[in-house]
């Protein structure tokens, strides 16, 4: 763990134009610079730093952030890898928390069994071309498969002759101890204490983690004994855990971002054929059941995943929870079923990559309707069982958080299902509520929640001039507090009153004042990411302090960082020619308590008609006697709405 001085260090080190400027060519546009962005193609530039504020922002994409976060999201690191990428840029010592011997321990023997791996690997690799039993066993397998001597280098494959104590001995003889070998996995160990080679006789498909480091090996046999399993993985080790991996993300995890999309298929030899016929972004599951972690790394570079199967119906068939929890992670899964004769390994061999790329096009489908067609045709004319498939099929739609793609599905399956759609929402509410109960969470139904905004920046600026938008008003309060919390102000003169004051004006600070103006005095934004940052700003004042801009853009939660640069990200600059021909343009900063006032007051007013709109709604069903009080307070609200208005020179018509 990386000591919070040290972080701070770093963070204050980091200048958001260097670390950006490695990667993308800026240009100066006024106080910002302006690049093309690096995270979607595009012509004209809409990516901006912001030098003064820290931040950058594609207008583009919407990409915001952080010089980390530019860092996390570029090199598709985590936080404290970032924290290091930019310590090694800056030449920045890291200091980690004192360890315990534990740990120090661990450490050593992750070293050593990475150490043991490299070592490993290039053995068999070395004995795959340049021994007589590998070239004649191993290396003909692979060239029998089509793989060009390339694209097995490139995948460092090897391997493992037809001997007990091969690899054992050779590694003892390099100066490595029995006990790391042991460790490894690369040994298998008898009741007797005995060790052997664990992969003797197989060719060897090495696991690389996403840095390129092997961490374990598959190893497939070249013979035809039955007593014998075909595929072996490495044991779980301190460095290898096959539920947090998937085989080829190394060379897959660039193509994937590029290409937005990720195949996902079966085995070591489908994922080696696809990728050298040109279909790079595509890893593998290993042969196992998805697990929760290796659904999170793919997250890591795409939303969108494309499995690929074979024509196994029982295996199909096995595999749907697994693309159920893909689901429930906010993916978007499609699927692409081979011919029933066809692996992806032999399909890519026997068809022209133009064929195959037509072929995924084609013929993918979304999971759904995949899931529901199939299904259904075990189901036939049975009721029971296709009342079943219903079932079944409504818990997979609860899982999609999209309240529009819900949509989608539960009409197009309701068509397929031959039953009436209000009663898939039905059902699909009620697991909804059941899971949220079951949670103790109070979030309402999904099919209920309004879809997650997605910034559009140019629609931001535009409705700047609308000031009906409560959205945007909501907004405007936020970027005050963000930009001027702790600056302190005059708040008890109104912007209305003309006269001087006499005495020695209170100084209030902004954040304390647009806390008192709203939470205090009972407005509640509706914007959940706001509600946060309001939040983070009540904590803080009971612990006496008041949180700076760094705090929220170098935050490690990214999601509050992207949502705070966003907010006070704009694509627009003051020209320096204006201060050259000596005229002077009035900015908002100048007059802070009024600006602050006016944003304040303009979203009371949104407030007020809004509870207004609810008034003359309830008037529609209530009773003579409930009208008459429910007019009054509507006058009330308008008399103090026009008040307000007449504050902001607003002509009301």
């Amino acid at each position: 763990m990386i000591k919070p001085e040290t972080v701070q260090k770093i963070l204050d080190a980091a200048r958001i134009e260097e670390v950006v400027g490695d990667f993308v060519s800026l240009k100066k546009r006024g106080t910002n610079l302006l690049g093309l962005c690096p995270f979607h193609n595009e012509k004209t530039p809409s990516f901006v730093v912001s030098p003064a504020k820290g931040i950058f922002k594609c207008f583009g994409c919407g990409k915001a952030g952080s010089a980390v976060h530019f860092i996390m999201e570029h090199e598709h690191s985590s936080y404290p890898e970032a924290l290091k990428y930019l310590a090694k840029k800056y030449n920045i010592e890291i200091e980690e928390a004192a360890k315990t011997p534990e740990d120090i321990l661990r450490e050593n023997l992750m070293d050593r069994l990475y150490n043991l791996n490299s070592f490993a690997q290039k053995h068999f690799s070395d004995l795959l071309f340049n021994d007589s039993r590998g070239r004649s066993v191993g290396l003909s397998y692979f060239k029998e498969r089509g793989f060009l001597e390339d694209t097995i280098k490139s995948f460092q494959l090897g391997y493992a002759v037809d001997d007990y104590e091969e690899l054992i001995n050779y590694a003892i003889k390099n100066g490595y101890k029995k006990d790391i070998i042991e460790a490894s996995g690369l040994v298998t160990v008898r009741d007797d204490g005995k060790i052997y080679d664990r992969f003797r006789g197989r060719v060897i498909f090495p696991i690389h983690n996403l840095t390129g480091r092997v961490i374990g090996f598959g190893g497939r046999i070249m013979t035809a004994d039955k007593t014998k399993a075909k595929y072996i993985n490495s044991p779980e080790t301190e460095i290898y855990h096959k539920s947090n991996t998937l085989y080829g993300i190394y060379f897959a995890k660039s193509a994937i971002v590029a290409q937005d999309v990720c195949y996902l298929v079966e085995g070591y030899t489908d994922v080696i054929s696809m990728h050298q016929a040109g279909f790079k972004n595509v890893v593998a599951s290993s042969g196992t059941s998805l697990t929760v972690e290796q659904i999170a790394l793919i997250k890591r570079f795409t939303q969108n995943v494309t499995i690929i199967y074979d024509g196994d119906f029982a295996g199909i068939k096995a595999s749907l929870r697994g693309i159920d929890m893909v689901l429930e992670a906010g993916l978007n899964v499609r699927i692409v079923p081979l011919p029933p004769e066809d692996d992806p390994d032999s399909f890519v061999r026997n068809h022209s990559s133009s064929e195959v790329m037509a072929y995924l096009k084609d013929k993918a489908c979304d999971f759904i309707r995949f899931k529901t067609e199939l299904l259904l045709k075990d189901a036939a004319d049975d009721p029971i069982k296709r009342a079943e498939v219903i079932k079944d099929v409504v818990g997979s739609i609860a899982l999609i958080a999209d309240p529009i793609y819900r949509s989608v599905f539960l009409k197009e399956c309701a068509s397929l299902l031959d039953i009436k759609e209000q009663t898939l929402i039905f059902e699909t509410n009620k697991i909804i509520s059941k899971k949220n109960y079951q949670k103790k969470d109070n979030v309402p139904l999904i099919a209920e929640q309004k879809p997650e905004e997605k910034t559009d920046v140019n629609k931001v600026v535009r409705e700047k001039y609308q000031p009906d938008n409560h959205s945007f008003l909501e907004r405007s309060v936020i970027e005050k507090l963000l930009l001027y919390g702790q600056i302190e102000c005059d708040y008890d003169t109104s912007i209305e009153d003309e006269q001087p004051q006499e005495s020695e004006p209170e100084l209030v600070s902004t954040a304390e004042y647009i806390l008192s103006e709203t939470v205090y005095d009972g407005i509640e934004f509706e914007n959940f990411a706001y509600k946060k940052i309001i939040d983070i700003y009540l904590k803080a004042k009971e612990a006496g302090s008041i949180p700076d801009i760094k705090y929220f853009i170098n935050n490690e939660d990214a999601d509050l960082s992207k949502t705070v640069a966003e907010i006070i990200a704009t694509p627009y600059t003051l020209s320096d020619n204006w201060s050259e021909y000596k005229v002077y343009v009035k900015k908002e900063s100048d007059d802070v308590a009024n600006t602050v006032i006016r944003s304040l007051l303009a979203l009371k007013v949104s407030y007020l008609k809004r509870i207004r709109d609810k008034i003359q709604e309830k008037m529609k069903t209530a009773s003579d006697e409930q009208a008459i009080e429910l007019i009054k307070k509507d006058i009330g609200l308008k008399e103090h709405e026009m008040y307000i208005n007449k504050i902001l020179n607003r002509i009301i018509t």
